[in-house]
């Protein structure tokens, strides 16, 4: 699993001109599931997601996890974050997994954060072609994979 999580200040997702999910203060998550992925690798990034420390503290320095500010989460399925960009110029999304594997990855992703956060965890919807807005807060982006946990 691969993902490019952004602190925000908002974030929505609209599909067919409306709006689906939106959130204000946390964080804007892109998640990419290839075939190998496993329930481990959800554990693995949850525990990470929710104890990673990037809002500020009182002093203003990055101290704070997401459940210490009550942020939010907004999720959204991005299966170009497996693309393979080594021969040529037009990008190859092998490594993406099929449907079959990535929704329910994608839905048991979502339903642990949820679980380890307390409260609903927002998405967008799978395989739609969504808009997504957002107001990057920092900016702070960072990429996690589970196949570089080292």
């Amino acid at each position: 699993m691969r993902i490019v999580l952004q602190r925000v200040s908002k974030a929505s997702v609209t599909i067919n001109n409306t709006v689906k999910s939106k959130i204000s203060k946390g964080f804007l998550i892109l998640l990419g599931i290839e075939s190998s992925d496993t329930e481990e690798d959800i554990n693995w990034l949850v525990k990470k997601i929710v104890n990673l420390r990037v809002f500020d503290d009182e002093n203003g320095i990055m101290n704070l996890s997401i459940q210490k500010v009550d942020g939010e989460i907004l999720v959204v399925s991005q299966f170009t974050l497996m693309a393979s960009y080594k021969k040529g110029n037009r990008p190859s999304w092998i490594r993406a997994a099929s449907h079959d594997i990535s929704i329910p990855l994608y839905e048991r992703f979502c339903e642990a954060l949820s679980q380890a956060m307390g409260k609903q965890v927002y998405t967008g919807e799978f395989g739609a072609d969504m808009k997504v807005e957002l107001l990057n807060d920092g900016p702070v982006t960072i990429c996690m994979d589970t196949k570089n946990k080292e």
